[in-house]
């Protein structure tokens, strides 16, 4: 199958690019499973040995500008002449925050290791996510339409011997990343952003004033290297090894960041989602204008084809996961030809297409015995036609691209700042959900948010590692999350116990029954990876008041030690809450004066900021 989307990609205009789901080829799935083996595989502890030192802390020196304009280090102490205020490592999702930095007057630069490019295949999003970019002015209304490739409504969610539930405008548009990233990188430059793309980043120094970061090159667009410092030409190409300076870096390159790796040496994520699926022609084009957030056609089962056709409960070496499905309409199969020579149309209801993309993913924790992404492929290959009741099983399909990757998430996020002067921002920080994939929609909910705070940190000079960790501070909504995922985990030995087979769909069923008679202000925050109390406490308490037999069974599946935990966060949550509705508004009349000195103001709008999210009260319907 890869050989044949291969070459497909390889005759037409599907270029790679960075971000989760951009690399899409055999070589990249085979690269993909190796850093998952190593993950599963690596030694924890003092047994992992010393960490890397990709960042090295360097007290006793400053920037300085040489002659030749770039920046060096000097021992001597000096205001800083760093090169920007901001440097963004990771462009395809940090071009986002990079243009909205610069659009409030600060010199900000991106470095991308790749070129800067969105990918082909759509990220599917709720509208109001994509909004969220109108406000902060980084799209006007008309460039925020012109990248919706499809919209359609409405969106299913189901568990294996529950009912369905259907509800609308929830990640029901395809927009079109290609085409978001271009815009960014035009506003960025346009507003006097630098980007540095098919550079990589060799390592950092955090100085006194400033931090240094050793990049090099084989190709320098648009004169790089006469910023960066010196080079070398050999013929078309240009190598050169340099250094950027910048009063702040903030680390936008995912969880494989070498910084992140550094900080969390030795310790295994809690929690992975595995992710496999593919966009594909030769739907029916009359059946393919919804869309399934989360949905099960089965229940727990073990990996492997042959076992798990044969309906097999017997031990494996890999245990049992519950495999759950996503499927959206995508834009590859637009069908007719607009009138007039007119762009198709992508509102809902107004076009047909007989491409669709599936996923299916499953959580579990990261011992190594679990499957690799080639393991879940055959299985993805296998059960993807009973889950979208293909007359013609795959052979009615023409897969135009294939998509995988591995989203390993921490209890302890998001990740508190290790050395002053760098953040971790989007899912390099860990702030997504462990129930998600992260990504944009992620990045885009807190967007607003964290340039804001970060304008703030850059004018107050703000910038010390327990300043920074103010900014993305304890979330006991995210912690709350924990217990779904582990909820969702089936075996967690490698001899195949596991719960009945039927736990997890029982307890999710149950679940979105109690949501849906509560409605959308209980339902659709939920679905958008927002945990708020009231919600979450009617939602528990009317299941159990349905099905008070299942509460022992659930609890005996977690843990005392994770129920626990979990009763603490919620505790938290609870308190967020409270303070946020009753001490926050007085509060935002002083945090708003100029009473209070820089960094004290700055302190007191980071925890009113951290009541308001960490409660989910940011969440509008």
């Amino acid at each position: 199958m890869f050989e044949a989307v291969d070459a497909r990609a390889a005759a037409g205009s599907q270029a790679q690019a960075g971000g989760a789901g951009g690399r899409t080829t055999y070589q990249a799935l085979l690269a993909a499973d190796q850093a998952w083996s190593n993950l599963r595989n690596m030694e924890t502890g003092a047994a992992a040995g010393p960490a890397p030192q990709f960042v090295k802390t360097l007290p006793g020196k400053s920037v300085k500008v040489s002659s030749s304009g770039s920046s060096t280090t000097t021992s001597s102490s000096s205001s800083s002449n760093c090169m920007y205020d901001v440097v963004v490592a990771g462009g395809t999702l940090g071009v986002f925050m990079a243009t909205a930095l610069a659009l409030k007057g600060w010199r900000v630069a991106v470095v991308e290791r790749g070129k800067l490019q969105g990918r082909t295949q759509e990220w599917n999003i709720s509208r109001k996510e994509l909004q969220e970019l109108e406000e902060l002015g980084l799209l006007t209304p008309a460039e925020a339409e012109s990248c919706i490739a499809l919209e359609f409504n409405p969106v299913r969610v189901g568990f294996h011997g529950g009912a369905d539930v259907w509800t609308r405008d929830v990640l029901n548009l395809g927009v079109k990343p290609d085409m978001l990233v271009s815009l960014m990188r035009q506003k960025l430059e346009a507003a006097g952003g630098k980007v540095y793309e098919e550079v990589q980043l060799g390592g950092v120094e955090v100085l006194s004033d400033g931090v240094s970061l050793v990049v090099t090159s084989q190709t320098v667009p648009g004169g790089a290297a006469a910023a960066a410092g010196d080079a070398q030409s050999s013929g078309a190409r240009v190598q050169y090894a340099s250094s950027i300076t910048t009063r702040l870096l903030l680390d936008c390159m995912g969880h494989a960041s070498p910084v992140v790796r550094q900080l969390r040496w030795g310790k295994k994520p809690d929690g992975v989602c595995l992710v496999v699926g593919g966009c594909a022609r030769g739907f029916d084009p009359a059946a393919n204008s919804t869309a399934d957030i989360i949905y099960t056609n089965n229940d727990m089962q073990r990996p492997g084809t042959a076992a798990a056709a044969a309906g097999s409960s017997s031990s494996s070496s890999q245990g049992q996961l519950q495999y759950f499905w996503e499927a959206f309409p995508a834009a590859d199969g637009f069908l007719g030809q607009p009138r007039g020579g007119q762009q198709q149309s992508t509102k809902s209801g107004e076009w047909k297409s007989d491409a669709r993309t599936t996923y299916m993913f499953s959580y579990m924790d990261a011992q190594p015995w679990r499957p690799s992404l080639q393991a879940l492929f055959e299985d993805y290959w296998r059960l993807m036609p009973q889950y979208q009741q293909l007359p013609g099983g795959l052979q009615q399909l023409q897969f135009q691209r294939l998509l995988f990757g591995f989203f390993p998430t921490y209890k302890d996020s998001p990740l508190p700042p290790g050395f002053d002067r760098i953040l971790q921002i989007g899912d390099a920080s860990g702030i997504q959900s462990p129930l998600s994939f992260g990504g944009f929609g992620a990045l885009t909910r807190h967007l607003r948010r964290l340039s804001s705070a970060l304008h703030d940190a850059l004018q107050a000079d703000a910038l010390q590692a327990g300043e920074l960790a103010q900014v993305n501070p304890y979330n006991p909504g995210l912690s709350s999350a924990w217990m779904l995922q582990r909820a969702m985990i089936g075996s967690r030995s490698a001899d195949g116990r596991a719960p009945p087979a039927d736990l997890i769909n029982k307890m999710l069923a149950g679940n979105f029954a109690a949501m849906t008679g509560m409605g959308d202000e209980v339902l659709k925050p939920f679905l958008q990876d927002v945990i708020q109390f009231s919600p979450l406490m009617r939602t528990m308490a009317a299941q159990v008041v349905q099905d008070p037999g299942f509460v022992p069974q659930l609890m005996m599946h977690v843990g005392p030690v994770a129920l626990a935990d979990w009763m603490l966060h919620v505790g938290a949550l609870g308190a967020f809450t409270a303070l946020n509705k009753a001490a926050a508004p007085p509060l935002k009349l002083l945090a708003g004066s100029s009473a209070l000195p820089a960094k004290a103001g700055y302190s007191l709008r980071r925890a009113l900021e951290a009541w308001e999210f960490g409660s989910g009260s940011d969440y509008k319907l």
